[in-house]
């Protein structure tokens, strides 16, 4: 499906046809960078809050237990744009991720507003995913206190879910029914009322930084570089080999090489460039160190004996 959006020819824009940028419109921007640096600030304060639900994330992936990702409106759009790319950047299964939009998530840019307030589909979308006492639940609602958003959260925790909940005012019912609160204090919007501005910025921050910190907790990032992408067409493909041919110290020729014998796995292509013979050794010496490269080498040079274990 093609999206489209009716906009002004440029020379039609209101700074053209009043000779250049007002002095109000210039206020105006300047509000609004001061609100974005603000959003920001919030997600600096709230790093420790983040990194802690991080590990948790990580723990119950490992686990087994799916990603339950939840929200209305453009709080639910940062929510499952953060879902939609877990699969491609830290190569996790789509099947134990899952998205709870209101309406669904057929024709997720449809925004239905009046769809927040129904606090019974909340509820009904959450039960729909059956047990979830292995799971968790991220939430984001700029408020605290979308009646969908919120009656999800509350049935996802007595489900057993661990619910992780993302949202802008102390005291609000999303935080308090949350085992991990992440408070993001971004002030007031400089376009007061439109949450996708200074709150969504926030909101995608943290909302990345929450992922990526628990793919780095999985072992999933390496030097900073994506070590367990799934590459699957040619910009991420040449990546993976970039990444190995760093990582190993080698050739891009030898990283190739090393990608086919390991089927276009990241993270064992890496061993084998690194010198370990096969990819199954390569397989059991990642499965020893529970994913992580650093370790699964450092074990390797010290020539300890793999143990079967499971990779994360």
């Amino acid at each position: 499906m093609v999206f489209t959006m009716s906009v002004l020819r440029s020379s039609e824009a209101d700074g053209e046809r009043r000779g250049g940028t007002t002095g109000a419109e210039a206020l105006f921007a300047e509000a609004m960078l001061a609100s974005y640096r603000r959003a920001i600030a919030s997600v600096a304060a709230a790093s420790g809050d983040i990194r802690a639900a991080a590990l948790r994330l990580a723990a119950i992936w490992r686990a087994g237990g799916r990603l339950v990702y939840a929200g209305a409106g453009s709080s639910g759009l940062a929510a499952a744009e953060d879902a939609a790319e877990l699969p491609g950047t830290f190569g996790l299964e789509q099947s134990r991720i899952a998205i709870v939009l209101p309406g669904g998530i057929a024709e997720p840019f449809r925004i239905d507003g009046g769809a927040e307030d129904d606090a019974a589909a909340g509820e009904r979308a959450i039960t729909a995913l059956g047990d979830l006492s292995r799971d968790a639940l991220i939430v984001v609602s700029a408020s605290g206190s979308t009646p969908f958003t919120v009656a999800a959260a509350a049935a996802a925790r007595r489900r057993g879910a661990f619910v992780v909940a993302i949202a802008h005012r102390p005291g609000s019912p999303l935080l308090v029914g949350a085992d991990a609160s992440i408070l993001l204090e971004s002030g007031e919007e400089a376009l007061r009322g439109s949450t996708r501005l200074a709150a969504g910025a926030a909101q995608k921050a943290a909302l990345g930084m929450l992922s990526s910190l628990m793919g780095f907790e999985l072992g999933h990032i390496h030097q900073g570089l994506m070590v367990n992408l799934k590459a699957d067409n040619a910009k991420l493909r040449e990546r993976a080999r970039g990444i190995v041919a760093t990582i190993a110290g080698v050739s891009d020729a030898k990283a190739e090489a090393a990608l086919r014998q390991a089927g276009g796995e990241v993270k064992p292509a890496i061993l084998i460039a690194c010198g370990i013979v096969s990819m199954s050794e390569a397989v059991t010496w990642l499965a020893v160190a529970e994913g992580r490269i650093d370790e699964a080498l450092r074990q390797w040079n010290h020539g300890r004996k793999p143990e079967q274990g499971s990779v994360a």
